[in-house]
């Protein structure tokens, strides 16, 4: 038996399916001109992007704690302190929050520094709405950071 969709409730149907078609179904969020400046002042490119929004999912490039003028701060405080205000600038470019991130990874070139990485780290999120996380020892990361993070955000549309 075949039942008959009424008129209202296909508009209604046709209207949200053009909303959401509004949307592209793969966004990419370049490197902020700060940072391209910084790169071309190094004499290189970067050879990613910032950010990618894939459906409702928001990807960050892994960040590590460069300032706007390409520097890195000395010692594992200042360096996450920076790599997470980097975070938070390139979810408010997207739209998002930290409240918005659900999982990172970490990469810590000493896992002595471990518990230092954490004490600043936590301070960016709701004690009760910490990200799902992994950690692990990096030897070598870009530019000799000591510390570098990606996540992954929740980004639905509107």
């Amino acid at each position: 038996m075949r039942t008959a969709l009424p008129a209202a409730a296909a508009v209604l149907l046709m209207a949200g399916c053009a909303a959401a078609s509004e949307r592209p179904p793969v966004e990419h969020y370049p490197p902020d001109e700060a940072v391209q400046a910084a790169a071309r002042a190094g004499g290189f490119r970067l050879p990613f992007s910032s950010a990618v929004r894939v459906g409702d999912v928001l990807y960050l490039s892994g960040v590590i704690g460069t300032g706007g003028d390409g520097t890195l701060p000395p010692g594992i405080e200042a360096q996450t302190r920076q790599t997470m205000d980097n975070i938070g600038a390139m979810l408010k470019r997207a739209g998002r929050s930290f409240d918005d991130v659900f999982k990172c990874t970490v990469m810590i070139d000493d896992m002595k520094e471990w518990q230092a990485f954490n004490r600043i780290y936590m301070t960016y999120f709701n004690p009760d709405r910490l990200p799902a996380r992994s950690a692990f020892g990096a030897d070598g990361l870009a530019l000799g950071a000591l510390v570098e993070v990606e996540c992954l955000a929740h980004a639905p549309a509107g």
